[in-house]
Order: structure tokens, then sequence, then C-alpha cells
């Protein structure tokens, strides 16, 4: 196997005061795990409640895709103190760089806030702008499936609610940016298939987050696949130091396979 080119792709290079409304964050970007052959990729968010990025669950996980010829693009995107539209645009615009890429398929993954934030962009997505001077933008951020990690789906009752304050910020009490942000509110029948696991006992993010978010799917006739795992905290990345749970990346290397992502 041919390794992995790691190589930063900036968001926005034309649009330099992105960062002015972000004091201290970095221009939003990628970080491409490349593989020549992949027929599809992974956008990956890692999580950290919209105040950070987890290291942990960003490029070990893009390592863990290309390990199975799978391309991975890791999303360094603006968090708080940003306005609360900033994450969400660059995900879409960082589905439709990779997009632009020429792969045949592109799926996103996310974990805790990370995963809110997959799940809006599968829930939120636009399909292009064909005006556009801008040919990235011509392109749609709908992801051809999308992938919560013990991802916080709702900003209701089983909210983390730090996330949904850093989010949101001043306005975190705002019932109408609340339901906005209830990914399970906005799924349809043409929201792509999912990939979703989580552990029963996690006490941070509860795992009624993606049993909502299950529950909408089926209701709404989406395929997908779910894992619960009985034992794990949360946060815990690849799960090296939980056996039980560490089956879910050799389930999602095989589901991405079967849907034809591989080299």
């Amino acid at each position: 196997m041919i390794p992995p080119m790691e190589q930063c792709i900036p968001l926005w290079p034309h649009l330099a005061p992105y960062t002015d409304q972000c004091p201290g964050q970095a221009q939003p970007s990628l970080t491409a795990f490349s593989l020549d052959g992949a027929r599809g990729a992974v956008v990956i968010i890692p999580g950290g409640g919209y105040s950070h990025k987890a290291e942990h669950e960003g490029a070990p996980i893009a390592r863990m895709l290309n390990s199975v010829g799978i391309a991975a693009y890791v999303l360094n995107y603006r968090v708080h103190p940003c306005p609360h539209e900033a994450p969400l645009a660059d995900a879409r615009r960082a589905i439709r760089v990779v997009r632009s890429l020429g792969y045949e398929k592109v799926a996103v993954l996310g974990f805790s806030a990370g995963g809110h934030l997959c799940c809006a962009a599968a829930t939120k997505y636009h399909r292009g702008d064909p005006a556009s001077t801008d040919p990235i933008e011509r392109l749609s951020s709908r992801p051809d499936a999308f992938i919560p990690c013990y991802a916080v789906v709702t900003f209701g009752k089983y909210t983390h609610l730090g996330s949904r304050q850093m989010l949101l910020g001043d306005q975190w009490q705002d019932e109408a940016l609340a339901h906005f942000y209830s990914n399970e509110e906005h799924i349809t029948e043409d929201t792509p298939p999912a990939f979703l696991w989580h552990t029963a006992e996690d006490g941070a993010v509860p795992v009624q987050n993606s049993l909502l978010l299950a529950k909408a799917l089926a209701d709404h006739g989406v395929p997908f696949e779910m894992h619960v795992y009985p034992k794990g905290r949360h946060g815990l990345g690849l799960a090296q130091e939980n056996a039980v749970a560490a089956a879910w990346g050799r389930e999602l290397g095989r589901y991405l396979l079967e849907k034809g992502y591989g080299a």
C-alpha cells in the first residue's frame, strides 16, 4: 500500500478575513491522508465540545481508515467564540473540497460535538450553486454517508449542555436555535445512510442521543447500522482500551468497503 500523503488544504484560501471572527484560531483547513486508488474518502471531524479539537479523534482515525484502503481528511474547523454558523459552513465546504478531488463517494464522520456537526452536515446540506464563480461552491455538500460516533445529536432533553453553550454562545437558551440544531428533528427520506455507535454507559453524552437519531432514521426509511457497546467512557476514539468497543473501527471499515470506498 502506498503511504498516505499528509498535507494541509485551506478551505477558504481566497477569504483570509474568515479568521478575523475567531482570534487565535487558524484558517479552517483539512489535513489530507490521501491514498492512491481510493475510490472514496471520509471527512473526519474531531470532537471537543465546540471549544477545541481532540487530537486523538483526528489523525489516528485517518490512519485507521488508510489501513483498509480508504482516504481520509481531518477537518480543523472554527469553534467558540466564532458565530454558530461557522462550524457548519466549514463542514459543508470540507465535503465540497474533498468531492472536488475526484472521489466517487465522500462520507463525513464525527465524534461527540464533532458528531453533532457531522449530523448537521448530513441534515442541513446544500445542493450547490451552479451560478457560483467558485467551482467548489457549485458542488453539493450532501455527504454520501454520515458516521456519528458517541455524538451529540440533540440540543433538547439529552443534550451535552457545554456543547450547546459553546456553539450558541449568548444565544444558548434560544429555543428556535436549539430546534435548528437538534438534528433528529431534520431527518428526511433524502438524508444519507448512516453508521453510528455509542456506549450505553456514556456519562457525558447520553446514549439517548444515538437512539433518538436511530428512531428518526427508521421512521423515515433511511438505511443505517448502529452499534451500542455496553461499557465505555465518553471520548474513546479508537477505543484501544476497550476490547469490545474497539470493534467499531473494524465494523466501520467493513461497512465502507462494502459501499465502495476502498481502493
